[in-house]
């Protein structure tokens, strides 16, 4: 059994499902899967994956998780109680071979959002850990330990990086989950306090560990439905999310429409509101350096702003990001997939986002065109116009 504990995903999804409880209870919402690496044929894995979210869907919040969760200081008592009450639904996720075939696999999750915001991060570990112990089953953790002690020790290189601090970030796509805990034990060990915590929840009550997250691109995605207007949705999105946390969890996801946009929407109370950003696509140089001035233009010292790095980071480019920016900001550092699926075998690129809500469409137009994921392309070339947003090259190349 792969998952044990409804623990073993990311702190945002408590943080947004607390939202979605409170202000939209009767959201509902469809998700889908892809893989974006080419050539993999997980077909021959449907049926053991399809085993694991039977498991999954059997488990239940036991009272010292839900303890451990009421003790965080934004939790509040009546999501707890929902909690007690909580479990995953079988009905709502399929998994079955796609009708393209080349071995992709479709997995659709429909139902309410408050019933089915669970299911990502669990789903994805699954896919992972069933596709690696089949293609990989005498796994080299030689080279993976070897590889992970190198990033410790290039982290603890230089007395100058004594204060860039890392965290875990890779529940999604990790190799498995008896890999995940031992780099994070490793990490641990061998950073001190470089370490800064993990959005794994269950590790971190498990290990005494920070958990960490606020938001994710999905409750920016479908505030384009429950918002009064397309238009207004990102700010829409930031409002709601300061009425339930009261400046708490104040770091603001940044491109769920862009830069331009983002930095359009982020006005002087927004950029006093929350601590900081979080960059998860596009160049993160540029992007360090359009907040900085925009933080000084809007009259807030970027000195007191929390610049978060998320995207496909290794240990070469976080200290990169650490030299440029340090000193200027505060900073904070996610490393993913490079951590926990680093033993010489190309990792899975797969994700599974938000698709529709209440029945509309809704849209990421990230900095990374490939990130982007719309079924609906008059929606998506809607949205930009709304955003006012070029179509990117890539795309009108392609027409």
């Amino acid at each position: 059994m792969i998952i044990t504990s409804l623990l073993d995903t990311d702190l945002y999804k408590f943080t947004m499902m607390q939202v979605v409880l409170h202000h939209f209870p009767a959201a509902n919402v469809e998700y889908r899967f892809r893989c974006r690496t080419s050539n993999v044929d997980l077909v021959p894995y449907i049926d053991e994956i399809r085993a694991e979210v039977r498991k999954l869907c059997e488990l239940r919040f036991t009272d010292g998780e839900l303890d451990y969760l009421g003790r965080m200081r934004f939790i509040k008592g009546d999501f707890i109680e929902f909690l007690a009450l909580f479990h995953l639904n079988e009905k709502y996720i399929s998994i079955t071979p796609s009708p393209k075939g080349n071995g992709e696999i479709d997995i659709d999750i429909k139902g309410p959002w408050l019933h089915t915001i669970l299911f990502e991060i669990p789903v994805l570990a699954i896919v992972n850990e069933v596709y690696f112990r089949n293609t990989q089953q005498t796994p080299d953790y030689h080279e993976g330990r070897g590889r992970l002690v190198d990033k410790i020790q290039l982290l603890g290189a230089r007395p100058e990086f004594a204060d860039c601090k890392i965290a875990d970030y890779g529940t999604r796509r990790r190799f498995s989950k008896q890999w995940h805990e031992e780099v994070i034990l490793t990490l641990k060990d061998g950073l001190g306090e470089q370490f800064a915590g993990t959005s794994n929840v269950f590790y971190a009550m498990k290990h005494s560990l920070t958990p960490l997250g606020t938001m994710a691109h999905e409750y920016l995605q479908a505030c384009q439905a429950l918002g009064p207007r397309l238009r207004d949705s990102q700010t829409f999105g930031f409002e709601m999310w300061a009425k339930e946390y009261r400046g708490d969890l104040g770091i603001a996801l940044s491109d769920v429409y862009g830069m331009q946009a983002f930095l359009r929407d982020f006005d002087m109370y927004f950029c006093k509101l929350f601590d900081g950003a979080r960059h998860d696509s596009g160049d993160p140089f540029d992007w360090g350096e359009r907040l900085l001035k925009h933080y000084e233009a809007n009259r807030c010292d970027p000195r007191t702003k929390i610049l978060v790095f998320s995207d496909a980071l290794d240990i070469p480019k976080v200290l990169q990001l650490y030299e440029r920016f340090r000193g200027r900001c505060k900073l904070a550092f996610g490393v993913g997939t490079n951590l926990t699926n680093d033993l010489g075998y190309n990792p899975l690129q797969i994700v599974i986002k938000m698709v529709r809500c209440n029945g509309q469409p809704v849209a990421k137009l990230s900095d990374s065109p490939g990130k982007n994921m719309c079924e609906d392309k008059a929606y998506l070339a809607y949205l930009r116009q709304v955003f006012g947003i070029a179509q990117p090259e890539e795309e009108t190349a392609g027409k």
